[in-house]
C-alpha cells in the first residue's frame, strides 16, 4: 500500500497577529488569481467579482491577453443545463458509481459544481495543445440567444453530435490571437477545476512546448505558483518527431494542489527494491544522513550542522554501533563530510529534534572499513517518489497508441496517453476510493486506468469522464468503423476494457483472489448526456407583448413538454446539490435520495403522502408546485406541517 506523505507548514514568530497579512492571506485562498507579487490587483479584483467595463493596464507583472476580461464573464455566466441519465448506453447504471458524461465541457463543468464542490481528489486532463490544427470552442460572443444556447449545448444536433458552427472553430497559426484564444478557452475551465478539487486535492495536466509557457503562467494565476508540486518531463517520442532544427522527443505533464500545504501525495510501490539489512522491525538498506546539496552549508543552514558521537564500546546490530547527541566513555565524534570537489561543508538533513528522537531506531552510525565514521538513515520503504524525468517506453505514446488499438481496433484515435502513465499519476495522486475527473477524455485511458488500476490492487477508485461529442471526419478510420464522435469512441472503448476484465475473471478465477476487496470490483459506468432544463426558465430579457403569456406559463406549469420523470429526478437531485452515485429507491408515489435525506414527489401530492413523507423524517423535500393546483389549502398545511417537522420543503 502506498505511503502518504503530508506537508503541513505552521510559523512561529513571537509577535503578535499581523492584521493586514492575515487579510491577504484569507483573500488570497479565496481568489489567488487576483495576488500578484504579494500586492492586490485591484483590477483583477473586480473583474473576478463580476463588474464589467474592466480594462487591465499593462505596467506590471501579469499574465494577459486579447480577451481576457470575455474570459472572465464566460465564467460568471450560469447555466441552466442538466445532465440527462442514459441508462441504455451505459452498464450496470443503478449500481456503478462511475460516470460519463457527453457534452462540451465548460458547460459540464458549471453543471457539476454544486454537487461536486470540492469532493474530487485528482483531476488528470490532457487538452488541445494549440498546435495549430486543433479545433476548440473559445468564448467570442456574450450575446447569446436562447436557440444559440441550445446549440452550444448540443440540444439541437440532428444526428446526436456538435456540429458547432459558429462555436468550435479551429484555431489556426495565422489568427492574431492565436494564443490568446487558448488562454480564452482554458482560463474559465481550470477556475471551475479548481473549484471542483478538495483541498487536498491535485491536479495533473498534459502539455507540450506550444503553450508549456503560458500554462505554466495560467495555473500560478489561478492556484498560486506556490502551489506547482512539480512539472515533469515525459519521452513521449523516442525516435523523435522531425522539427527542422531538432528532434522533439518530449512532453510535458505540470503538477499543481489547490492548497500545497495540504496536499496528499503517494509514494509509488517500488517492485525491484531489494534489502541489504534486516533488523526486529523489517528489512532495509542504508542511507548518508547528510545532505549533499552544494547550496546548503554550515554557513547557511547552521542548526543542520552539529556533531554525533559514536560509541565504540556497543556494537547494537550487524556492526553498527550505538550513537548519541552527546560524549560517550569511548566515543568518535562525527560531522557531516566536506565536498571532495569543491570543499563545501555539507549539513544533515536533520534537526537536532528529529534526530534525537531517532536516535539507533532509524539513524545509526557504521565504520566504513578503512577508518572512517559514518551517520546513515535506515530506509525501509519498498516504495518510492515518482520522478521528474519519465523516460520509460510504457510511457510513450507509441505504447499508448497500441493500448487503443489493441482494444478498439488499429487507427481509432490518434497519440492517446499510454494507461501506464496514467496509472503511476493515479497511484500519486489519487487515494483507493477517490474520484479522478478528467474533461478531456479522449478516448477514454483515464477510465481504462482506473478499472485496471482497481483490479490490481482491490481498490475503490471512481472515474467521472467529460467528452464533447465532436464528429469524427468523414475519412477517418474511426468514422468508417461506425464511431460518429470522439465521446462514441470513449464510450465504447470502456465498454470493451470492462468485458476484458469480466472474460479475465471468468477465465480465472484466482486473478483476483489475493485481493479480497476485488469481490466488489466497479464494473460498471452511467452515461449522462448534457441537455436542456426540464424545467422553464424565466428569461426576463426576453419579455416581449407576443411571449408574454408563454413566460408567464413557466410559474404556473414550470415543467417543459416532453420531460421525462426519471429526467426531472436527476436534474434535481443534482440542482439539491448530491451526487449521482447517491441511492436512489422508487417508494410509491415518491423517490428516496441517499438512504431519505431527500425526497422528490413527481407524480402527485396529497395528505395522506405527505404524512407519509414526514414520517421518513428527512432533510429536504422537492416536489412540483403544478401538483397543488386548485389546492392552496393543501400546499398551505405542507409548508406548515414540513416547517414543524425542521424539513426543507421546496417547490418549484
Amino acid at each position: 500500500m502506498a505511503t502518504k506523505h503530508k506537508k503541513r507548514m505552521t510559523e512561529l514568530t513571537g509577535e503578535s497577529l499581523n492584521v493586514q497579512h492575515d487579510q491577504l492571506e484569507k483573500l488570497k485562498q479565496l481568489f489567488p488569481e487576483v495576488i500578484t507579487e504579494g500586492k492586490i490587483d485591484w483590477e483583477k479584483l473586480q473583474a473576478t467579482l463580476g463588474k464589467e467595463n474592466i480594462e487591465f493596464r499593462n505596467e506590471r507583472y501579469v499574465l494577459n491577453w486579447a480577451g481576457k476580461t470575455d474570459a472572465f464573464k464566460v465564467l460568471q455566466q450560469s447555466t441552466t443545463a442538466t445532465l440527462k441519465p442514459v441508462p441504455e448506453e451505459s452498464i450496470n447504471f443503478d449500481a456503478t458509481d462511475n460516470i460519463f458524461i457527453e457534452g462540451e465541457n465548460l458547460e459540464v463543468l458549471k453543471v457539476l459544481q454544486k454537487s461536486y464542490y470540492g469532493k474530487i481528489k485528482c483531476i488528470i486532463i490532457d487538452p488541445p495543445y494549440n498546435t495549430g490544427n486543433d479545433s476548440f470552442i473559445y468564448p467570442d460572443n456574450f450575446k447569446e440567444s436562447k436557440e444559440d444556447y441550445q446549440k452550444r449545448i448540443g440540444e439541437k444536433d440532428e444526428d446526436g453530435y456538435l456540429l458547432k458552427e459558429g462555436f468550435f472553430r479551429k484555431n489556426s497559426k495565422d489568427s492574431g490571437h492565436y494564443h490568446s484564444n487558448w488562454l480564452s478557452m482554458m482560463y474559465p475551465r481550470l477556475f471551475l477545476a479548481k473549484n471542483l478539487l478538495s483541498e487536498d486535492g491535485v491536479i495533473f495536466i498534459h502539455i507540450d512546448d506550444n503553450e508549456v509557457h503560458n500554462l505554466r503562467l495560467l495555473m500560478n494565476e489561478i492556484f498560486g505558483e506556490e502551489n506547482l508540486l512539480g512539472q515533469f518531463v515525459i519521452n513521449s517520442t523516442p525516435n523523435a518527431r522531425d522539427y527542422g532544427h531538432i528532434g522533439k522527443m518530449h512532453e510535458y505533464c505540470m503538477f499543481y494542489a489547490k492548497n500545497e500545504t495540504l496536499a496528499e501525495t503517494n509514494l509509488i510501490e517500488d517492485k525491484e527494491k531489494s534489502f541489504k539489512y534486516k533488523d526486529e522491525i523489517s528489512e532495509y538498506n542504508i542511507h548518508p544522513l547528510y545532505n549533499s546539496n552544494v547550496a546548503f552549508t554550515n554557513l547557511n543552514r547552521p542548526n543542520l550542522y552539529y556533531p554525533f558521537y559514536l560509541n565504540l564500546d556497543n556494537i547494537i546490530e550487524n556492526n553498527f554501533f550505538e550513537i548519541g547527541l552527546k560524549p560517550f566513555k569511548n566515543s568518535v565524534e562525527i560531522f557531516p563530510p566536506k565536498s571532495v570537489k569543491d570543499n563545501v561543508q555539507f549539513v544533515w538533513r536533520w534537526g537536532k529534534e528529529k534526530s534525537l528522537s531517532e536516535l539507533n531506531k532509524n539513524i545509526i552510525g557504521y565504520e566504513t572499513g578503512d577508518g572512517e565514521y559514518r551517520i546513515v538513515q535506515k530506509m525501509r520503504t519498498s516504495e518510492k517518489l515518482i520522478r521528474s524525468l519519465l523516460s520509460e517506453k510504457e510511457f510513450t505514446t507509441r505504447r499508448g497508441t497500441a493500448e487503443a488499438e489493441e482494444i478498439l481496433g488499429n487507427k481509432i484515435f490518434s497519440f492517446p496517453k499510454s494507461v501506464s502513465l496514467i496509472k503511476l499519476f493515479l497511484k500519486a495522486g489519487l487515494s483507493n476510493s477517490n474520484y479522478v475527473l478528467d474533461f478531456f477524455a479522449g478516448s477514454g485511458t483515464t477510465a481504462q486506468a482506473v478499472l485496471e488500476l482497481n483490479k490490481e490492487d482491490g481498490g475503490n477508485r471512481k472515474f467521472i469522464l467529460a467528452q464533447l461529442p465532436e464528429k469524427c471526419d468523414e475519412e477517418s478510420e474511426a468514422y468508417k468503423a461506425g464511431y460518429k464522435t470522439i465521446a462514441d469512441i470513449s464510450k465504447e472503448r470502456i465498454r470493451r476494457v470492462i468485458k476484458k476484465i469480466e472474460k479475465e475473471k471468468k477465465e480465472n478465477k484466482n486473478l483476483l483472489s489475493e485481493v479480497e476487496e476485488n469481490k466488489n470490483l466497479d464494473l460498471g459506468f452511467k452515461v449522462f448526456k448534457l441537455s436542456s432544463s426540464n424545467f422553464k426558465i424565466w428569461r426576463g430579457h426576453e419579455i416581449t407583448e407576443e411571449n408574454l403569456e408563454q413566460q408567464l406559463d413557466a410559474f404556473t406549469n414550470p415543467v417543459r413538454d416532453g420531460s421525462e420523470k426519471e429526467n426531472m429526478l436527476y436534474e434535481l437531485i443534482l440542482k439539491a446539490g448530491y451526487l449521482f452515485t447517491d441511492t436512489v429507491e422508487e417508494k410509491g408515489k415518491y423517490f428516496s435520495v441517499k438512504d431519505g435525506e431527500l425526497i422528490i414527489a413527481l407524480e402527485e401530492m396529497n395528505q395522506k403522502l405527505i404524512d407519509k413523507i414526514i414520517s421518513a423524517k428527512p432533510n429536504k423535500v422537492i416536489t412540483l408546485d403544478k401538483l397543488f393546483t386548485g389546492k392552496d389549502q393543501l400546499k398551505t398545511n405542507a409548508v406548515l406541517q414540513m416547517r414543524d417537522a425542521e424539513i426543507d420543503f421546496k417547490t418549484i
